[in-house]
């Protein structure tokens, strides 16, 4: 067998999750059922997982992931070691190309800073208007190499140009620089965009608010769906790659896409405006800038989720992953809710989907028995942008100009809302030191919002220990310091003080199965530690 790809993102965040990745291809003249991948950070221990139940024939290649996550302890550079260590119980026979690296810079955590803003009434910065080429912006978000300084805006514009954006360099700072940028065929791969979501690997995604990108509205058979671009200035809406701008991936099937969220490598999940549900795109290897085939994608819709856009075609409906738990929470403007959706839950249905894909690709479906639920039902009247930081839920009202802030453990009560002073806003997003930003398409302007001067401050001490998800139905991760010895015992006691489970702090870490936990409340007691009270709920 074969190493032939690394898909582990090149930009991670301290305590966060991280998905090892890659691709296998057999190399071998008989099938494999079973393998062994390890992985390793700066030559330490080796995290070994077996790939087994695969059918995996001479010359095919299969896309894993490891089952075991990589949560970095602090913040720096990292180098990977992803390999190949056995084929059906035994040594390969030719171990030069079982192994590659990658370099992995995992950012400082962002500081959950929410209580601030709630303190007192925050402060309110305009740090770009029509002046620096905010036209009808719809959504934002920040470059994850953080040395590079960049938030990119996403204009809206009008069909006949097709979308544009504008990156600030070194934002709301007094030296702050922009740069508007429209791809050559921005027409039909940023038609309308409404969203805008940065990968872990250099690109990025966009969505379209379009009916049919190629520009007949009355159509019964629309063509468009979410944009994969790359983020590196030598490629966006540079010219002279192919015939078709600098995109480097597109998939059809997603008319009026109302916002996009990243969750790994080049898989991100989008709201379906016109089919009114929620689907996950994965463009896997894309065609190289300008080119025309799209036949990679493996594509899931998730039909059992319900939304409803803007009847109108302008107010969004974004969403965003929780990669701390693996939620997905997606605003439903038409709803005037916010549901939430677990992404690793669900199973291909049996049947094709019933809007039909006029591309082939590798993988387009169904799925069913999603774990999915509401979680806001009350309180908001054009709920628009929306985005997570720690425990707290954030979600922007157009209507008002209202940022709503939750509280995630505690059953989403509303907290408090931050008035902007204008309506028209849409997405908002919590910047790498804590503070929210935010775009309005009424006023086309860059908002920042800080706490009020002389409350809390703008870096926070994280928690010393933090469960989460909680409550939780099958796994529990910890967040810990990095003082805190991976092998320190830990035990899991229920309601009544019976010890249910020893285990120990690097367990937590990787994830807990808690399965054979009957629902109730449990406490986590770690040595020196006060002790933390969960919920598990089925």
């Amino acid at each position: 067998m074969g190493l032939i790809g690394n898909t582990t993102g090149f930009y991670g965040e301290e305590g966060l999750p991280m998905i090892i990745a890659g691709t296998v291809q057999n190399l071998g003249s008989v099938a494999v059922t079973t393998f062994v991948l390890g992985y390793s950070f700066d030559g330490g221990a080796e995290e070994l997982a077996t790939i087994s139940g695969v059918d995996l024939s001479p010359g095919e290649q299969l896309d894993i992931e490891h089952e075991v996550p990589w949560t970095p302890t602090a913040a720096g550079t990292n180098e990977l070691s992803l390999r190949i260590v056995s084929v059906t119980g035994d040594g390969d026979q030719n171990t030069a190309n079982d192994a590659l690296g990658s370099t992995v810079i995992v950012n400082p955590a962002v500081p959950d800073i929410m209580d601030d803003y709630l303190a007192a009434a925050p402060s309110i910065t305009v740090v770009a208007t029509g002046d620096q080429d905010i036209l009808v912006p719809r959504d934002l978000d920040f470059h994850p190499d953080r040395t590079r300084n960049e938030l990119w805006v996403i204009n809206k514009d009008v069909f006949n140009t097709g979308g544009s954006t504008v990156r600030f360099f070194n934002p709301g700072a007094v030296d702050q620089t922009y740069l508007y940028q429209r791809d050559p065929a921005a027409r039909h791969f940023l038609s309308l965009p409404t969203g805008i979501a940065m990968g872990d690997n250099g690109n990025f995604a966009t969505c379209p608010g379009i009916y049919d990108a190629n520009g007949n509205q009355t159509t019964t058979t629309p063509f468009t769906g979410p944009t994969l671009w790359s983020a590196d200035p030598a490629v966006y809406a540079q010219t002279g790659f192919g015939p078709l701008g600098s995109h480097l991936d597109m998939c059809h099937v997603s008319p009026r896409s109302q916002g996009i969220a990243h969750e790994r490598w080049n898989r991100y999940w989008l709201v379906d405006g016109h089919n009114q549900d929620v689907v996950k795109y994965d463009f896997r290897a894309d065609h190289g800038p300008g080119n025309d085939y799209h036949g990679n994608a493996i594509i899931h819709r998730y039909p059992e989720v319900s939304i409803t856009r803007d009847p109108n075609d302008h107010i969004v409906s974004h969403c965003v992953v929780d990669k701390q738990t693996n939620w997905l929470y997606v605003v439903d403007h038409g709803g005037q809710r916010i549901l939430r959706l677990d992404i690793r839950s669900g199973s291909i249905a049996a049947g094709a989907p019933a809007f039909v894909n006029l591309e082939p690709y590798v993988e387009y479906e169904n799925m069913t028995g999603t774990t999915w639920e509401v979680v806001v039902t009350t309180g908001l009247l054009q709920p628009a942008g929306i985005d997570v930081v720690g425990d707290h839920l954030l979600v922007s009202d157009h209507a008002t100009g209202e940022i709503i802030i939750y509280d995630m453990v505690d059953a989403f009560t509303e907290l408090g809302r931050i008035a902007t002073g204008t309506p028209g806003l849409m997405g908002i997003k919590v910047g790498p030191d804590g503070r929210i930003w935010g775009v309005n398409a009424t006023s086309s302007t860059l908002v920042r919002v800080d706490p009020a001067e002389g409350v809390g401050v703008t870096e926070m001490a994280r928690p010393a220990l933090r469960l989460h998800p909680n409550p939780t139905s099958d796994v529990l991760f910890l967040t810990v310091p990095t003082d805190l010895a991976l092998t320190t015992a830990v035990q899991i006691t229920d309601a009544t003080g019976r010890v249910c489970m020893n285990t120990s702090v690097g367990s937590l870490m990787h994830g807990l199965d808690l399965r054979a936990l009957a629902n109730g409340s449990y406490a986590m007691i770690v040595p020196g530690h006060p002790h933390q009270r969960f919920v598990v709920t089925r």
